[in-house]
C-alpha cells in the first residue's frame, strides 16, 4: 500500500471552471485562464489533484447525474488538451432542502475524507483551494490548509460570510499553486 502523501483538493465551479450558476450542460464547461498550466505544475511535481464539488443541480432536478459527469469529463478533456489532469473528481448530488442532510456536501468534509482515503493522501499535509466560504470550511474541517481564490478568476477574493477564515488568500489558482509548491519544498527541507 502506498504511503500517504500531500495532495491538493480543489473546488470546480468558480475555481477551475467558469461558474454561470447551475451549470447543466457539459458544453458549457470552460476552464478559467491559467488553470490548466497551474494544474499541470502540480501534476509535474507528482502532487495528486482531487476535485470536490457540490452539484445540487441533481437534487434540484435541473440535470441528471449523467450531465454532471459529462461536465467533469469535459473539464478533463480541456485540461488534457493542455497536458494537465486531475486525479479524481468527487461530487455531492445532494441539497438539504431537497434530499435532507448528508456528510458530503461542503462545508462538510466528506468528499475530502473519501478522496484522501482512496488516493492515500495525508489531509494534514494537504491543501484545499476554493473560492467560497463552504470550500474553506470543508478544508478546515478535514484538517487541510485552506487557500481562497477569487471566484471565476476575478481580481478580488469573495468576502462573504466566512465562519472559518482561510489560512491564505491568493489572487489566482496559479498563485495558490505557487504557495503550495513552495510550502511543500520547505517541508521537505525541514
Amino acid at each position: 500500500m502506498a504511503a500517504d502523501r500531500p495532495g491538493v483538493f480543489m473546488d470546480r465551479d468558480g475555481t477551475l471552471i467558469f461558474d454561470p450558476g447551475h451549470l447543466t450542460e457539459p458544453e458549457g464547461v470552460r476552464l478559467l485562464p491559467g488553470v490548466a498550466a497551474a494544474v499541470k505544475r502540480l501534476n509535474d511535481a507528482g502532487v495528486p489533484v482531487i476535485v470536490v464539488t457540490n452539484q445540487s443541480v441533481i437534487a434540484r432536478g435541473l440535470a441528471p447525474a449523467s450531465k454532471v459527469e459529462g461536465g467533469n469529463a469535459r473539464m478533463q478533456e480541456l485540461l488534457a488538451a493542455e497536458g494537465a489532469h486531475v486525479d479524481a473528481v468527487y461530487y455531492c448530488p445532494h441539497h438539504p432542502d431537497f434530499t435532507g442532510p448528508c456528510d458530503c456536501r461542503k462545508p462538510a468534509p466528506g468528499m475530502l475524507i473519501r478522496g484522501a482515503r482512496e488516493h492515500h493522501v495525508d489531509l494534514r499535509a494537504s491543501y484545499m483551494i476554493g473560492d467560497s466560504p463552504t470550500d474553506i470550511e470543508a478544508g478546515a474541517a478535514a484538517g487541510a490548509r485552506t487557500i481562497q481564490v477569487p471566484e471565476n478568476g476575478g481580481s478580488a477574493p469573495h468576502h462573504g460570510d466566512f465562519r472559518v477564515m482561510p489560512d491564505l488568500i491568493a489572487r489566482s489558482v496559479a498563485e495558490a499553486v505557487d504557495i503550495v509548491l513552495r510550502d511543500m519544498k520547505e517541508r521537505v527541507r525541514r
